[in-house]
Order: structure tokens, then C-alpha cells, then sequence
């Protein structure tokens, strides 16, 4: 067994309980230098004191894991990238810092960002972007990235108000083929809510003076269960959801308005879908998607977005990331119960199988992708398509991906068939272009990030952008 070195994390658990290094060793049942000895990685975690922890303070193990911190790792490499190239700092330091520190490291890479777009503002003021340096550079964190990352710090789980959602659940009488009648009575005989099924040009809106919620009829069933079970939500716990907002974000900012939103939706997938009967249908299907959509009657986008908030202490599903993106490569949602990820600036990899998802409709498309830190996953990924309904009128397709570490793949319908020990037939895929390691890719899009090009007039070569040695 590997051994486990998390001292920063030991010692952040005992300062945020505030307890003295004495009163953590007897809790621990061991001596207050031996408790140091951890704290400093003089000596590794044990097993033994592993699970006095989990007992004492109902934490998972995985909050001692060395492997979330791979987006971290990946997050500073990016936005340090000429350190890294100039020699200034190496690979092995940001590793070094995002384990041992993880704190720190969230706040150098957020004065790191804040540089960039203070610098970026300035460039932009001045007409001084003529050079192309500050060209595609997203530096900046958006509203709808404030919301990305609420959901990453908390491993896309929120405890309380999954187990909150789940009680209503019962106590409203949602039934798997029955939500739509459960949902609409309750909001009837408990707000005097009434819900109203007529055309209008949004999807659905709420009028709070009339207490009327409007659903288009263009919404599919599936749709409508989750508008009534939102609206639900925010009449019955919206003071919950604007604490949860405020943790990250400020009071009526965008961001905050997003964050609650989105705890919101996320509170909604978890009366429709709750974490019980849906967590063992998981299971018991091997988290086959479409069948597990036909189940609950529910939409396929939906149940991914589920799947990948399974992650309830002693009810783990399988934990997944989980990606929309459209046929330019944009990404429009993108959550993750691990440290997948992907670059915050430019596209993401051409060969990564959500986009070969286009090329067949609605057909599950499966893929064994390497990351270049050698790290595994198993990627399915379908499109799903809406319309507004009518002749001529356009719709809209993302391709929706869904991806775990390789390590749990034998627990997917989807590794059927698929020799997982056989490293060759894995593709290799990158977080973006931009920042990529794999310089000698030939469907690279961009040069990468802080390296110099070797250009030569008398050569080609068929790497589209070869840098120098």
C-alpha cells in the first residue's frame, strides 16, 4: 500500500476544529510527537490513525487523497506557465506546493489571475494588443466560472441539501412514474402554487404575485418535473441556497445570483432523482445511462448531471466528471467529482471522443483517454439535441460527456468488452492545445503555451508546430 503524506491536510482539519496538537493525539490515541511527526511529513499517515479520523470527525479518507490535486497542479502550470519554461520553477515544485499546500496555492493562482486580468484590462485600454500576446487569454474569473468552481471545492456534493431534497422527496410522495402529480399537489396545497401549461416565449416563468408557475408545453415531461421541482425548491429552502451562495460570492453580485441558481438546479435533480432509489438503480444497471433514463423518465443530460454528484459518505457512486460542450468546442457545463480537467483557455482536445459523439446521433460513444501525467478515464459521451418546436426553426446540440478514472471502470456497463490493462489502446489527450505537454501531437491547433517555435524554411514537418530544444 502507498503511503499516505498529508501532513498540510492533517494540520488544516486540526486548526479549522481548533484543537492543540495535544488534544488531537489523545483523541488519536497517540503522542503529541508522533502527531507532529505527521503534521510535518516526517512520517506518513496510517491506516489505523485513518480511520480514528474518519470516526472522530466523520471525514472521508479521500479528504487525505494526493489525487485531488491534479486539477490544482494542472490549474498552476497553466497560469505559470513562463516560470515553469524560464526554469524559475519546475513541475515538481507546483506539485510539491498544491499537496502540501493546497490553501496557498489557491491563493497564488488566484493573484496569478487577478495579474492577468488586470493586465489584460490595461493592454486592451492602451491599444496595446497588437502583438497577439494577450489574445484568447480568459484570465479573468467569469460569473459562470464562480459557479464552476463553487461546485469543484465541494466535490460536486452538497450534503445537507441532498439529504434535505431526498426527505421532501418522501414527504411530498414522489414516486418514480408519479413526480409530475406528486410535485404539482404539493405546490398547490402548500403554496397555493397553481401550474399552468400554456405557450409563451419563455420556457417557464414563475409570477410570484399571482403564485402561477408557466411551463411551455414544448418543455418534455422530464423538463417539467425539474421547473416544479426548482420552483420547490426556492419557496422552501431559498434562504439555505442564498447561504450557500454566500460562502463563495458576494450578496447580488452575478455570481452570487449564478451559485444560487445553480444549488438550485442542483437541489432539483435531487427531489426528482433522490440519492437513495437513485444511487442503488446506479448500481444495480452499472450506470447504464440510457437505461437508467427510460427508468425514472427522465432526460439523458439529467442523469449524467446526477450521476456525478453521487458522493455521499458510506453511499460513494462512481465518481465522475461531467462535460457539455457544442460543435465549436465550446464548454458550457463542466463539473467534477475528481481532478480531471481541462485548460481554462482556448479549446479543449480534438481527440477526446465528445466530439466524435457528433458524428453519430444519439449513440453512446466509448473511450479509454490518457492524460499526459499518465493518468486513465473512461469516457462515454452521446448527443442530445432540442427544439423549439415548429418547421425550420433551429435547435440545439451538445455532445454530453461523462468520465471516471479508470480504476472504477470495471463497475460501468460500458468497460464491456474493453481490455483495461492494455495501455496502447488508450488515446492520448491533453487539457487544450494551449497548454498541453504533448508537443509532438499532429492535431495540435495552437503552438503551446511559453515555448519558443522552431521555424525553418528549408523543412516541414507533419507536427504542425515544433518547437525548439
Amino acid at each position: 500500500m502507498a503511503k499516505t503524506w498529508a501532513g498540510a491536510r492533517l494540520r488544516r482539519l486540526r486548526e479549522e476544529r481548533k484543537l492543540s496538537q495535544a488534544a488531537l493525539a489523545r483523541t488519536l490515541g497517540i503522542s503529541p510527537s508522533y502527531l507532529n511527526q505527521m503534521e510535518h511529513d516526517t512520517r506518513p499517515l496510517t491506516v489505523p490513525v485513518l480511520m480514528r479520523l474518519t470516526e472522530a470527525f466523520g471525514v472521508d479518507p479521500g479528504f487525505f487523497s494526493e489525487r485531488d490535486t491534479t486539477r490544482l497542479v494542472a490549474d498552476l502550470r497553466e497560469s505559470l506557465a513562463d516560470e515553469v519554461t524560464g526554469g524559475r520553477v519546475s513541475p515538481a515544485d507546483l506539485a510539491d506546493l498544491a499537496s502540501r499546500l493546497p490553501a496557498a496555492a489557491e491563493v497564488l493562482l488566484d493573484l496569478t489571475r487577478r495579474n492577468q486580468a488586470l493586465t489584460e484590462q490595461v493592454g486592451r485600454l492602451a491599444g496595446d494588443d497588437r502583438d497577439g500576446t494577450l489574445a484568447g487569454v480568459d484570465a479573468a474569473r467569469t460569473p459562470h466560472e464562480e459557479v464552476r468552481e463553487f461546485f469543484y471545492r465541494r466535490q460536486n456534493y452538497l450534503h445537507e441539501l441532498d439529504v434535505a431534497a431526498e426527505e421532501l422527496a418522501t414527504r411530498v410522495g414522489v414516486r418514480r412514474r408519479d413526480v409530475r402529480n406528486a410535485l404539482s399537489t404539493h405546490l398547490a396545497d402548500r403554496h397555493g402554487v397553481r401550474v399552468l401549461h400554456d405557450e409563451n416565449e419563455q420556457l417557464h416563468r414563475y409570477d410570484a404575485e399571482s403564485r402561477v408557475l408557466h411551463l411551455s408545453p414544448r418543455l418534455k415531461p422530464g423538463q417539467q418535473k425539474f421547473r416544479m421541482a426548482t420552483q420547490l425548491g426556492l419557496l422552501e429552502f431559498g434562504e439555505e441556497f442564498s447561504r450557500h451562495a454566500s460562502e463563495d460570492a458576494e450578496e447580488g453580485s452575478p455570481g452570487w445570483s449564478l451559485i444560487r441558481i445553480g444549488v438550485a438546479n442542483y437541489f432539483a435533480a435531487a427531489v426528482v432523482l433522490p440519492y437513495g432509489a437513485f444511487h442503488r438503480a446506479a448500481e444495480e444497471m452499472r450506470y447504464d445511462i440510457e437505461q437508467l433514463s427510460d427508468y425514472f423518465a427522465i432526460g439523458y443530460e439529467t442523469v449524467c448531471h446526477r450521476l456525478s454528484t453521487l458522493q455521499r459518505p458510506r453511499a460513494r457512486g462512481v465518481p465522475f466528471s461531467f462535460i457539455r460542450v457544442d460543435r465549436a468546442g465550446n464548454m458550457s457545463k463542466r463539473q467534477s467529482a475528481t481532478g480531471f480537467h481541462f485548460s481554462r483557455t482556448g479549446g479543449t482536445c480534438p481527440l477526446w471522443n465528445v466530439y466524435e459523439a457528433f458524428a453519430a446521433p444519439d449513440r453512446v460513444n466509448v473511450q479509454v483517454a490518457e492524460m499526459p501525467d499518465g493518468q486513465r478515464y473512461l469516457w462515454t459521451a452521446r448527443t442530445v439535441t432540442r427544439y423549439r418546436g415548429g418547421w425550420g426553426e433551429p435547435g440545439k446540440t451538445f455532445a454530453i460527456g461523462l468520465g471516471c478514472e479508470l480504476r472504477h471502470a470495471h463497475r460501468l456497463i460500458y468497460s464491456k468488452g474493453l481490455d483495461l490493462e492494455d495501455r496502447d489502446a488508450a488515446m492520448p489527450i491533453g487539457m487544450g492545445c494551449t497548454v498541453c505537454e504533448r508537443l509532438g501531437c499532429p492535431q495540435r491547433a495552437v503552438p503551446p503555451l511559453g515555448r519558443r517555435l522552431e521555424i525553418d524554411e528549408h523543412r516541414t514537418t507533419f507536427i504542425p508546430y515544433p518547437v525548439a530544444r
